[in-house]
C-alpha cells in the first residue's frame, strides 16, 4: 500500500491505496505552454483583433462603452491577472478613439453568482481599477431586475433570451473572458460569458438543466458536440443580432497558476476558435492506458470555486463530484465508483446560498433528482431569495437547481458514490451517496461493485488549481 493525502475540509485526509493505483497531482498533469508578457500580448491583441476593427477605430466621441467583466470565481487576483492587466489597456484604447472617461462603465457580469463587496472588488480588480470607475460607473448585472432586462424572445433553439439593458444601450460592448477548462461546454469565456453572465435566471435555466446536462453528448467534456456550448453560442449571437452590434471579446487563455498563456480579441466565433487551440494544449491531458479506471478518488476542501461551503454544502458537494466525472469520463469506467473525502457536516453557508437548504429538502420528496426541477419556479420566485441575491451578497435561487443538474450526472454513470469522513452522514444519504467513517471502509465496501483488484485513479489537489480534462490516447 502507498500513502496519499487528499483535501478534506481545511486540512488533508491521509489515505492508503494499493501500489497499483495511479496518482496524478496538478503538477503531474501540468503541461502549460510558455506564458506571455500579459501587457504586451494584450496590447498587441487589442491592436490586431480577429475579424473586427480595433477598439480605437470602433470608438468615437460621444459613444458610450461598457466593459463586461467576470466575477471573483475564476481568473485569480494576482498582480498580472487578466482583469487587472486588460481593463486599463481597454480604457486607454477607448480614450484614444475619443470616448470620454465618464462614458466608460465597468459592469461585473456574474449571472446568478453573488454580488461582491467593495473589499472583494479591490482584491481581484485592484485599487486603481476600482478608483477609476467608482462609484457611479462600476455596476453589477442584476439577473432579477425586471426593469433593466431586455426580452428578445427566443433563439433558434427555443431558449429564452434576456439580457441586461445596460449592454443593449451601450454603443460598444466589450466582454472579458477567462478561457479555462470548464465542465459546462468545455471552456469558460467566449459566448459562455454572455449566456451565463449577463442574462436572466430564466435564460440560464434554458441550458443549466437536466435535458441539456444529462444528454449523451455532454460527456466527456467537450466544446465540439456539447449541446450546452451550442446554446451558449445561440443565445450570444441572438443578443448580438437583435441589439444590432457585436461584442468585442478580450479573452485570455490561462494556465495552471492563472498565468496568461495567450490573448485573443475581436469576433466571438474567431476568438473561441483560436483561443481553444491553445487552451486544448494546456487543458487536455492524454493518458497511455488500455483500460479505464474502476474507481476515481479525490477530496474536497471546505472552500473552493463558488466559495466557503462548496465542500460541505450537500448540493455543492455533489456538484463537484459530477463536474469531476464530466472532466474525466473518458478514462472512467461506466458504472464505476467514486470515493470523495468530504467533511459533509451540514454547513450550507446559508448567508451565501440561501435557497439551497430548501432545495435539499425538495430533493427528499422526489424519486429522481431531475424531478426537482418542477419546484424551480416556486423556489426561484420567493421574494426573500430574490432580495438576498439583489441586496445581500447571496447566490440567486435557481443556482442551486443548476448545481443539482450537474451533481446528478455522477449518479447517472456510477454504481456508487462514497463520502469518506462524513461528519453528518444523513446529508450524504440525502444526496444519494454512501457515507463511511473512513476511506478504508469505502474502499473495502466498493469491492461489491468493482471487485477486489480495481484500477484506481487518485487526483490530489483537483480543486486547488484550474481543472484538467483527462482522456485516453
Amino acid at each position: 500500500m502507498k500513502t496519499v493525502y487528499v483535501e478534506y475540509g481545511d486540512g488533508k485526509m491521509e489515505i492508503e491505496v494499493p501500489e497499483s493505483a495511479t496518482i496524478l497531482t496538478p503538477d503531474d498533469l501540468r503541461q502549460d505552454p510558455p506564458a506571455v508578457d500579459p501587457y504586451k500580448a494584450t496590447q498587441k491583441a487589442l491592436e490586431n483583433p480577429l475579424d473586427m476593427p480595433p477598439l480605437k477605430e470602433i470608438a468615437s466621441p460621444g459613444k458610450k462603452a461598457i466593459i463586461l467583466c467576470p466575477d471573483r470565481v475564476k481568473g485569480g487576483a494576482h498582480k498580472e491577472s487578466h482583469r487587472k492587466v486588460c481593463i486599463p489597456l481597454i480604457t486607454k484604447e477607448l480614450e484614444k478613439g475619443g470616448v470620454k472617461k465618464k462614458d466608460i462603465t465597468l459592469m461585473i457580469c456574474s449571472g446568478l453568482h453573488r454580488k461582491n463587496t467593495k473589499e472583494e472588488l479591490r482584491w481581484y480588480l485592484g485599487d486603481d481599477i476600482v478608483n477609476y470607475f467608482w462609484p457611479d460607473r462600476l455596476t453589477w448585472h442584476d439577473a432579477e431586475d425586471r426593469n433593466n432586462l431586455v426580452n428578445y424572445g427566443y433563439d433558434e433553439l427555443g431558449d429564452v433570451v434576456e439580457v441586461g439593458k445596460s449592454v443593449v444601450d451601450a454603443d460598444i460592448a466589450i466582454s472579458i473572458g477567462h478561457v479555462l477548462g470548464n465542465p459546462y461546454g468545455g471552456y469558460s469565456g467566449g459566448y459562455k460569458m454572455i449566456a451565463t453572465g449577463m442574462t436572466s435566471w430564466r435564460s440560464i435555466a434554458s441550458h443549466h438543466n437536466p435535458s441539456v446536462m444529462h444528454a449523451p453528448e455532454f460527456i466527456p467534456v467537450n466544446h465540439s458536440t456539447s449541446g450546452m456550448r451550442k446554446r451558449f453560442d445561440a443565445i450570444g449571437k441572438t443578443i448580438e443580432k437583435r441589439m444590432g452590434k457585436k461584442f468585442f471579446f478580450v479573452d485570455a487563455v490561462l494556465g495552471t497558476d492563472n498565468q496568461v498563456l495567450g490573448i485573443y480579441c475581436g469576433d466571438g466565433d474567431e476568438v473561441q476558435k483560436e483561443s481553444w487551440k491553445l487552451a486544448d494544449k494546456r487543458t487536455n491531458v492524454y493518458l497511455d492506458i488500455k483500460d479505464k479506471y474502476d474507481i476515481l478518488v479525490f477530496g474536497e476542501p471546505r472552500v473552493f470555486h463558488y466559495g466557503p461551503g462548496h465542500g460541505t454544502n450537500p448540493i455543492l458537494m455533489l456538484q463537484a463530484i459530477g463536474a469531476q466525472l464530466t472532466r474525466n469520463y473518458d478514462i472512467f469506467r461506466e458504472n464505476g465508483v467514486i470515493i470523495t473525502a468530504s467533511l459533509c457536516n451540514g454547513w450550507f453557508n446559508d448567508e451565501w446560498f440561501p435557497s439551497y437548504r430548501e432545495i435539499y429538502d425538495k430533493l427528499q420528496k422526489v424519486a429522481n433528482f431531475s424531478e426537482v426541477m418542477r419546484f424551480a419556479e416556486e423556489v426561484s420566485n420567493r421574494p426573500e431569495y430574490i432580495y438576498k441575491y439583489r441586496y445581500g451578497y447571496a447566490y440567486g435561487a435557481f443556482h442551486g437547481f443548476s448545481m443539482v443538474s450537474c451533481g446528478s450526472i455522477a449518479h447517472n454513470h456510477t454504481s456508487a458514490i462514497y463520502i469518506a469522513g462524513a461528519r453528518e452522514p444523513g446529508y450524504a444519504r440525502g444526496m444519494g451517496c454512501i457515507p463511511t467513517n473512513t476511506f478504508k471502509d469505502a474502499l473495502k465496501d466498493s469491492e461489491r461493485y468493482v471487485g477486489k483488484n480495481p484500477r484506481i485513479l487518485v487526483l490530489p489537489g483537483v480543486f486547488v488549481k484550474p481543472g484538467f480534462h483527462i482522456f485516453r490516447k
